[in-house]
């Protein structure tokens, strides 16, 4: 297990000149020894060159790696002692299940007691024990899969494990019993954990720190509720959540805050009057109905009312500005048509100048 340090940036061109010339914008992170990692974003946005960096199948252009203080920019994946699992399964289809996952092991000449004893803790692990003696060739995807994710664990002393999106060929329900099994393994072993994953539900629900990304850029790195109640960038905001979050223009005045032309008085808040024109952000859970012209709320005409089962999804445009509520079942529900009076005002409400969080 090891801490990694990266300081560093990454163009597959030469002479980069923009932003956009970049796969990874200049960043400096660091992933804690023994911690559980998600790097999260869209397809594009540098995940898994981050995550080939770390390993040693990618060299940065610029900067540098570290485990453990020790700078490994040139080093092989094999010279880092990294095992890394990749999107579809990589495995001995002439070899059995045990075969398949003692072979890391017997490659570095690991007594033949001590392979029976891992192979046996990672197959119970991953349930997979009853299947120890059967070719891997006769095994669906998804076996062959989980063999790749044992294959990946079986190592005691490795740096870290590096998983790209490594349930993309598993089976939806599978799926939530392997993120659990993951977790467990990771509360085990202990491991250095990174996981490359456009998911949200399986970032948030695998990882101690999730690593936000978009375009070349890590926007914020955060726990769960942390990405949830503060996000520090207008994307984050956006991309966390189902729906994402609200985000209506505004602009801060001694006496509250005008949205769309209407004043929502509120308790003065100095730091916003200097940033001017801003972006109010505010989740759809909180979202409120309020009194009719009560003074902190903004009227809205309702665009759909839609029942989701344990919530209503209600949506609203207040002029150009389209708000989303989610509300119980047992509140009050207006139908298409209705004027409303929204409470988007409140302790779980953001502020944002140039897409970024005012402290």
């Amino acid at each position: 297990m090891a801490r990694i340090d990266l300081d560093l940036a990454h163009a597959y061109k030469p002479n980069p000149q923009r932003d956009e010339d970049y796969a990874l914008l200049p960043l400096k992170m660091s992933f804690e020894d023994g911690g559980a990692y998600a790097l999260l974003g869209p397809s594009g946005c540098g995940k898994t060159t981050m995550l080939n960096i770390i390993s040693g199948l990618v060299t940065p252009s610029h900067g540098t790696v570290k485990f453990d203080g020790r700078d490994v920019t040139r080093l092989s994946p094999q010279e880092r002692n990294i095992a890394q699992v990749f999107q579809f399964p990589v495995i001995y289809d002439t070899m059995t299940v045990a075969e398949n996952l003692a072979f890391p092991l017997r490659n570095r000449r690991v007594p033949a007691d001590k392979i029976k004893q891992r192979v046996g803790a990672i197959a119970e692990m991953l349930e997979m024990s009853g299947q120890l003696n059967t070719r891997a060739a006769g095994l669906s995807a998804d076996a062959k899969q989980k063999i790749s994710l044992g294959r990946g664990l079986v190592r005691e002393d490795v740096s870290a494990v590096l998983f790209d999106e490594p349930l993309t060929v598993i089976d939806p329900h599978l799926k939530w019993q392997l993120r659990r099994k993951l977790k467990q393994i990771h509360h085990e072993l202990k491991l250095t954990l990174v996981y490359v994953t456009h998911d949200q539900v399986e970032a948030l629900t695998f990882a101690d720190k999730v690593v936000v990304m978009t375009r070349g850029r890590a926007v914020q790195v955060g726990t769960a509720s942390e990405l949830f109640e503060r996000p520090q960038h207008t994307f984050v905001g956006n991309f966390i959540g189902s729906p994402g979050m609200n985000f209506l223009k505004a602009k801060a005045q001694a006496d509250g805050i005008v949205v769309g032309g209407h004043l929502l008085r509120s308790a003065s808040r100095p730091q916003l009057h200097e940033a001017g024109e801003l972006t109010l952000g505010v989740r759809p859970e909180y979202v409120q109905l309020a009194q009719p012209n009560q003074a902190d709320a903004l009227p809205a005409k309702v665009q759909k009312a839609q029942d989701i089962g344990t919530y209503w999804l209600l949506t609203a445009t207040s002029g150009d500005a389209v708000i989303r509520a989610r509300l119980s079942p047992e509140a009050r529900t207006p139908q298409v048509g209705d004027d409303v009076w929204l409470n988007v005002l409140g302790s779980h409400t953001c502020f944002y100048k140039n897409e970024e969080l005012i402290a």
